[in-house]
C-alpha cells in the first residue's frame, strides 16, 4: 500500500482541521467523491480537534455535533471515536428531536395549524370530487381521523417521539413532522438558534446532499447569522444524491467565503472503473478522481440484450462471460459472490415480487423518501409489528408472540389489564384467540390482502392502527363499490397518499414481506441507498427502461439510444433537474461500488442501434461492448 497515496488528500484534511478551530471557526463544504475516504477524514478531524481543544469543550459543556444518515453510519463513527463524550453523533431525526423535545406548547400549536391545513386541503378535494367514489370515502375517513387528533391535542401534556420507532400512540409525533417542525422552529425562534450554536459550536453533516432541503436551508441561515462562533461542516458529493427531498444544487448555495476542501483520490475502484465514473459525470459537473498508484487495472464491460430476453438466463450468461474475461471464478459463485444492483426500484419490485405494494406508494412524491427508507407509521405498522408477529406465530414461538403483543398491543396495555381487574385471564385468552385467528387468516388457502389483515387486526384490537391506515379499516360501502370516479379525479387520487395506500393495501401480505427484505438489503438485489458507502469485488448493474416503466428515470436517453424530450430540454434550459440527471446519479453510485470488476447489463429496444449509440457516447470502448443474444 502506497503511503504517498494515503497522503494524497492530506491538504483537504488539514483544511478541515483548521476550520474546526473553536476560537475562529470557519464553515466548509468538503467535496468527496466515491471511495475517497470521507468518513476517515471526518473522524480524523474530530479526533485531532478533541486532542487540541477537548479541554475547552469539556469546561464549557459544549460538544461537536455530527449528523449521519443511517443508524449504521452513526454506530460506526461512534466506535471509531471510541465513544468520546465530547462528540454527539446522531441521525438527522434524533438530532432534530434533541432540539425541540420539551417544547410541548409550541409543538401543540404547530400540530394544530398543520392538521387544520391538511383538513382544509382534504375538504377542498372533497368539494371537487365525486361523492360516491372510493376516493371520497377515503378522504372523509381521513378528515374524521385528523379532526379527532386535532380535538385530542389539548389533552396531551408531553409529546413523545422515537427516531427508530413508528410513533403510533396518541401523544407521539411521526418522522416527517419532527423534521418539518424543527425547520420551522429554527427559522422562527431566535432563542432556539442561539441554543443550537451554544451547544454545538461545530456541527458536521455527513451525506449533506441528502439532508432535507428545508432543514438544510435553515441551517445555512443559522450559519450566516452566527458565523463568528459557529462552524457548519458539510461532507458530501452532489453526484451521490439519492433522495428527492435533498437540496438540489447544494454546492451552488454555499457562500463564497466558506472553505471548499476537495478529496480527489478514489481508494476503492480499479483504474478502469475510475475512468468510467469520471466520464459519467463529465457532462454534469466535470469532477474527476484519480485512482491509487497501486490500483489494479480492473474490468468494465457493457452487455446489450433485447428487452424481451429471459432476464435471469441473460444475467447468468453475463456472469459466465465475466468469468471468462476476468479469470475470476467468483463470477460463477451466484448471488453470494456477485452484487446485483438495479438502477430502478420498480425493476427490483417486479423481479422480487412486491410491485403491487411498492408501486402505488412509490408513485406518491410526498412519501417516496420514507417508502425507500422503510419508515413511516403505515409501513412500520406492517414491517415492525404485523410481520414479526406473523413470523413468530408461524414458527410457534410462544415467547416471541407474547413479547410482541405485550410490547405494543392495546389488548395487553396497562389500562386494559387494570380495567380487567381479577379477570385478567380473560384478557389474555382474548389476546391468544386474536393471535390464533391471525395465523389462520395468513395460513389459509386464500392469500389475504394487506387490507384484509389490517381490518382483522383493527377488529380484534391486536395493534393500534396508525392514522394513515384508519380510512381503510372499515369495509367499502355498496355505494363506494359501485361508484366510478371520473378520470380526472382518479388520476388525482393516485397521486395522493390516500390513493397510494388504497391501491397498495390490495396487494397480498407476502408482498410486504418481500418489500421489507429488499429495503433491509436481504434480497439478491440491493437498493441504491443501501449500498452507498459500501463496496463489492464484483458488481452487476442491471438497466431496463421497460421494467422501470420510464418512471422518473431514462436509461435510453442516458446512454444516447434516444433523443432528449422537449420536457428534458425545457428543464435543462430552466436549470431544473431532469430524468437524465437522476439516472446519471444512480448509475454513478452503482458503478462506483466495484472494487475489481463491473458488468453493466442493458436491455434495449434495438440492440445494434443501442450498441452504436453507446459507442458514440465514449463511455465504453468497442471491445468492451457485447451483444447478448
Amino acid at each position: 500500500m502506497s503511503v504517498t497515496d494515503d497522503l494524497h488528500d492530506a491538504a483537504a484534511d488539514e483544511t478541515i482541521i483548521r476550520c474546526l478551530d473553536l476560537s475562529k471557526p470557519r464553515s466548509f463544504f468538503l467535496y468527496a467523491g466515491a471511495g475517497s475516504g470521507k468518513t476517515r477524514s471526518l473522524v480524523e478531524a474530530i479526533r485531532t480537534t478533541c486532542e487540541r481543544q477537548g479541554r475547552d469543550l469539556s469546561l464549557s459543556g459544549q460538544k461537536i455535533g455530527v449528523i449521519t444518515y443511517t443508524n449504521a453510519a452513526c454506530d460506526e463513527i461512534k466506535q471509531r471515536l471510541e465513544f468520546d463524550p465530547r462528540v454527539e453523533v446522531s441521525t438527522i431525526h434524533a438530532f432534530a428531536w434533541s432540539l425541540i423535545s420539551g417544547y410541548d406548547n409550541d409543538i401543540r400549536g404547530w400540530l394544530a395549524g398543520r392538521l387544520l391545513q391538511e383538513i382544509a386541503e382534504l375538504e377542498e378535494a372533497q368539494a371537487k370530487g365525486r361523492a360516491t367514489s372510493k376516493a371520497a370515502a377515503d378522504r372523509a375517513r381521513s378528515i374524521e381521523s385528523k379532526q379527532r387528533r386535532h380535538e385530542n391535542l389539548g389533552s396531551i401534556i408531553h409529546f413523545i417521539y422515537s427516531p427508530t420507532g413508528d410513533n403510533q400512540t396518541r401523544d407521539s409525533l411521526n418522522h416527517a413532522e419532527v423534521i418539518a417542525m424543527t425547520a420551522d422552529f429554527l427559522a422562527g425562534k431566535p432563542g432556539l438558534r442561539r441554543l443550537l450554536v451554544t451547544k454545538f459550536p461545530v456541527l458536521l453533516i455527513d451525506e449533506s446532499q441528502d439532508t432535507s432541503r428545508r432543514l438544510m436551508d435553515v441551517l445555512l441561515d443559522v450559519e450566516a447569522a452566527h458565523r463568528e462562533r459557529f462552524c457548519l461542516g458539510l461532507f458530501g458529493d452532489m453526484m451521490q444524491r439519492i433522495y428527492a427531498d435533498g437540496k438540489e444544487r447544494l454546492a451552488e448555495a454555499i457562500p463564497e467565503d466558506w472553505a471548499r476542501p476537495r478529496k480527489s483520490m478514489n481508494h476503492r475502484c480499479p483504474i478502469r472503473v475510475v475512468e468510467l465514473i469520471n466520464r459519467v459525470r463529465q457532462d454534469d459537473d466535470g469532477e474527476r478522481q484519480v485512482p491509487r498508484s497501486d490500483a489494479a487495472v480492473g474490468t468494465a464491460r457493457l452487455f446489450v440484450a433485447p428487452q424481451g430476453a429471459d432476464k435471469p438466463a441473460t444475467e447468468a450468461a453475463v456472469a459466465g462471460r465475466m468469468r471468462e474475461i476476468t479469470g475470476d471464478e467468483g463470477w460463477s459463485g451466484g448471488s453470494d459472490a456477485i452484487k446485483i444492483l438495479a438502477l430502478e426500484h420498480l425493476m427490483s419490485a417486479r423481479r422480487f415480487g412486491f410491485e403491487g405494494f411498492f408501486g402505488p406508494l412509490y408513485a406518491v412524491e410526498r412519501i417516496r423518501t420514507s417508502v425507500l427508507q422503510g419508515t413511516g407509521p403505515g409501513i412500520g405498522f406492517f414491517t415492525r409489528e404485523v410481520l414479526p408477529l406473523v413470523a413468530a406465530l408461524r414458527a410457534s414461538d410462544r415467547f416471541a408472540v407474547a413479547s410482541i403483543v405485550r410490547k405494543t398491543s392495546p389488548l395487553l396495555d396497562r389500562k386494559s389489564l387494570k380495567e380487567a381487574g381479577e379477570d385478567q385471564a380473560a384478557v389474555l385468552a382474548a389476546a391468544k384467540a386474536a393471535c390464533n385467528g391471525l395465523l389462520d387468516l395468513v395460513s389459509g388457502d386464500l392469500v389475504p390482502t394487506a387490507r384484509e389483515v389490517l381490518r382483522y387486526i383493527a377488529e380484534k384490537r391486536l395493534f393500534m392502527i396508525p392514522d394513515v391506515l384508519t380510512p381503510f379499516v372499515a369495509p367499502d360501502s355498496p355505494a363506494e363499490e359501485e361508484g366510478v370516479a371520473g378520470a380526472d379525479e382518479e388520476e388525482l387520487n393516485l397521486k395522493t397518499e390516500l390513493g397510494g395506500w388504497r391501491q397498495a393495501l390490495e396487494a397480498p401480505l407476502h408482498e410486504i414481506e418481500r418489500y421489507d427484505r429488499y429495503i433491509q438489503g436481504a434480497s439478491s438485489f440491493d437498493t441504491h441507498q443501501g449500498v452507498k458507502g459500501l463496496e463489492f469485488p464484483r458488481v452487476m448493474v442491471v438497466v431496463s427502461d421497460e421494467e422501470a416503466r420510464g418512471f422518473m428515470f431514462a436509461y435510453d436517453k442516458l446512454f444516447g439510444a434516444k433523443e432528449k424530450s422537449e420536457t428534458d430540454l425545457k428543464n435543462e434550459a430552466a436549470g431544473k433537474e431532469t430524468s437524465i440527471d437522476r439516472t446519471r446519479r444512480l448509475f454513478y453510485v452503482t458503478c462506483s461500488r466495484a472494487e475489481e470488476s463491473l458488468a453493466v447489463v442493458y436491455y434495449g429496444e434495438a440492440v445494434e442501434a443501442a450498441r452504436a449509440a453507446i459507442l458514440r457516447q465514449g463511455w465504453f470502448a468497442e471491445e468492451e461492448i457485447e451483444i447478448v443474444a
